[in-house]
């Protein structure tokens, strides 16, 4: 028996120039969709990132054209409530890391941000988005019970209506949509979109570093009341079991072509 090839690792940091470092999610399969593991790593990379000085922005982006359809449903099958909970934690833990990451973070997105990886993209302080991407929320149908902090992140965002709509309906929106929804910073042609992004990065650390932290502090504290209510809402089991383990199974038994390996939705 051969020796046993390592997982592709599904999250990345590199320091680029003038401060700015660049994290990527994914390994360009799947929809980048990310595993428990997966989540804590990038909580962590973003703990540390926070404790450097010399970081003056970041910029999160997928491998091999889409951004994340989430979190991979393989490891729910027949999981123990506790595991699937402590899995939602661990996704939940990396949006906060990012969150109170004192400088500006930047979501570079093409093909798909659905369900966590929608939650990814809101979590950053801006949102560039490829004219094709498409992003929303559609995990009501795999009986995944959304959470007050899922539910802010669109509302401050969007506005309750819109996010009653997307939590309700579960439709993916465009990227021209999502800029007219407030979901998103800009839509621009895909090929422009690396370029985009490094111009409007590029725009924030030219300013003085202490002007774009106490920036982003300012807006974070007016935004702290509706983080605070969220969270303190937040206790409670992520699914309703039963059907989530119906809702996933139908999922992952579909064929190849419509199942987890295209660019759409996870968890």
């Amino acid at each position: 028996m051969g020796d046993l090839v390592p997982e592709p690792k599904k999250v990345g940091l590199l320091y680029r120039d003038l401060g700015i470092a660049d994290v990527s999610v994914g390994d360009g399969r799947r929809g980048n969709a990310l595993s428990s593991d997966d989540w804590r790593e990038l909580e962590q990379i973003f703990r540390r990132l926070a404790e450097d000085d010399q970081v003056r922005a970041v910029v999160v982006r997928g491998q091999g054209g889409t951004f994340s359809s989430g979190s991979d449903m393989r490891e729910w099958v027949q999981a123990d409530r506790m595991d699937v909970a402590e899995s939602f934690a661990a996704m939940e833990a990396a949006f906060t890391a990012i969150e109170d990451l004192p400088v500006p973070v930047v979501a570079e997105v093409e093909g798909v941000a659905a369900g966590a990886g929608c939650q990814l993209a809101l979590a950053c302080d801006l949102r560039v988005l490829a004219d094709t991407a498409r992003i929303g929320m559609p995990i009501a149908r795999l009986g995944i019970l959304v959470s007050p902090l899922f539910a802010a992140r669109l509302s401050v965002l969007a506005g309750p209506g819109v996010a009653r709509e997307l939590l309700y309906t579960g439709r993916l929106v465009s990227a021209e949509e999502a800029v007219r929804l407030g979901l998103a910073t800009r839509s621009v042609p895909a090929e422009d979109l690396a370029a985009t992004t490094r111009r409007l990065v590029l725009s924030v650390v030219r300013h003085p570093p202490s002007a774009i932290r106490a920036a982003k502090h300012a807006v974070d504290v007016a935004l702290a009341p509706a983080r605070a209510a969220a969270r303190a809402q937040a206790e409670g089991p992520p699914v309703a079991y039963d059907e989530f383990q119906r809702g996933i199974m139908t999922f992952l038994s579909r064929s190849p072509a419509s199942g987890p390996d295209r660019d759409s939705s996870e968890g």
